[in-house]
């Protein structure tokens, strides 16, 4: 895809993202097995939910501006996804390993939050409304997912870890 224009690069790297949240879908799963506090388990079940709304939701912003969700491949998430794994694969104390996994989800969290801000900046400026609104949704819901987990692992996880 030649970028000739904003809107090409918008569509760019919501094709990127779009892969990214694929590939998310994938991991929580294993996240999910590796952790050992019911509460995170919880959270990362929740984020997978609400990884497939989002993952709908770009689905309906490609459908109003006419354009194919495919054709990228997020090698940023891939990488990060990897040094998660590698971590779970790790002989780690369990309270350690979920501490591990809520810095893991937060690497994730914090490349969806950079790149959904550069998406709503984009639509913001090609004065595309409804693809703004359902982008900034989705931006909300990165922040708050953080905002979870840093609360999670400061008022519990991180505790638990340091014994």
């Amino acid at each position: 895809m030649k970028l000739n224009n904003l809107k090409d690069l918008m569509i760019h790297e919501m094709k990127d993202i779009y892969n990214a949240e694929q590939q998310i879908t994938k991991a929580l799963p294993k996240m999910m097995e590796a952790c050992s506090s019911d509460k995170l388990r919880q959270a990362f079940e929740e984020h997978l939910r609400v990884t497939e709304n989002q993952i709908q939701r770009l689905d309906r912003v490609f459908d109003s501006i006419g354009e194919k969700p495919t054709g990228e491949k997020c090698k940023a998430m891939e990488g990060i996804i990897r040094e998660c794994e590698m971590m779970m694969s790790e002989n780690a104390d369990s309270t350690v390993m979920d501490a591990a996994l809520i810095a893991c989800a937060q690497r994730v969290e914090h490349y969806e939050i950079a790149a959904y801000g550069t998406v709503c900046a984009y639509a913001k400026q090609l004065g595309m409304d409804e693809a703004l609104e359902q982008l900034h949704t989705t931006l909300e819901e990165e922040k708050a997912t953080d905002e979870r987990l840093s609360m999670m692992a400061e008022e519990a996880i991180n505790q638990r870890a340091e014994r």
